[in-house]
């Protein structure tokens, strides 16, 4: 297992870039949280560290955190084209199961009419 342990010496402390490129490696090698910690200590010495916000965003634990690191991206650059696109990826997957959604309610209505106007045409032949 890889040791991402910080050395006490401050000749040896990371600098930001080296912290950011051991933060992916955790990151890849599936160390998430241990990431996250890097990360966050870029970010406290970089607000407007992009790299660091896209890995956050990658990181993120649920869509709601995943949206505000895109969103917090784009406001630190407005062109940021991965950050623009996965915002698009998500926007059109909600969109789309949204349409799914009143697709079924929309079946399911029309089965309700066509059963009551069966209903009411047995009915009414039957007297």
């Amino acid at each position: 297992m890889t040791s991402f342990d910080f050395p006490d010496t401050d000749s040896n402390v990371p600098n930001r870039e080296e912290l950011l490129q051991m933060a992916i490696r955790a990151a890849k090698a599936g160390n998430r949280e241990g990431s996250r910690v890097m990360l966050r200590k870029v970010l406290s010495e970089d607000r407007r560290n992009e790299r660091a916000m896209l890995w956050m965003a990658k990181l993120a634990t649920n869509k709601t955190e995943r949206r505000q690191w895109l969103n917090r991206i784009l406001v630190v650059n407005p062109n940021q084209q991965s950050a623009k696109d996965a915002l698009r990826r998500m926007d059109y997957k909600s969109s789309a199961r949204d349409n799914r959604v009143l697709i079924v309610f929309g079946v399911v209505a029309l089965i309700m009419i066509v059963v009551a106007i069966v209903i009411v045409l047995g009915l009414a032949s039957g007297r």
